[in-house]
């Protein structure tokens, strides 16, 4: 059983950057696929990034392509989600997800494991 911590988010203003942090405990996390998802208040739980085990492969929402990057350190346990040039609208709260078979989380359906969250707030 594998579980996942966000950390990183907080409150800043539109245009900085910030880096989220999700950690994995448990057996073979570094040969799961792994998502970042979020939610702002009022709206379904929508994709945002996903990397597969390797990293060799990533994939982005058109709404946050070419702002943000998706990376992992196997060694570490962790991936990473560094967002660039956040705006209001970036608000929300971001979990990461995991999938076993190590491709990539495109789908709220296709993430097996979730973690708690953490809350970033962009403001203008």
């Amino acid at each position: 059983q594998v579980r996942l911590a966000e950390s990183g988010g907080g409150s800043v203003q539109a245009g900085v950057s910030l880096t989220l942090s999700c950690v994995g405990r448990g057996s073979l996390f570094s040969r799961h696929g792994i998502g970042w998802f979020r939610q702002a208040p009022g709206k379904e739980r929508e994709f945002v990034a996903a990397i597969t085990w390797s990293g060799s492969n990533e994939y982005y929402s058109n709404s946050v392509k070419g702002r943000f990057t998706i990376s992992r350190d196997n060694e570490q346990n962790t991936v990473y989600l560094s967002m660039h040039n956040l705006r209001p609208e970036d608000t929300a709260i971001y979990y990461c997800a995991g999938h076993r078979l190590g491709t990539m989380p495109l789908r709220r359906s296709e993430a097996e494991y979730w973690g708690q969250g953490t809350q970033v707030t962009v403001s203008s």
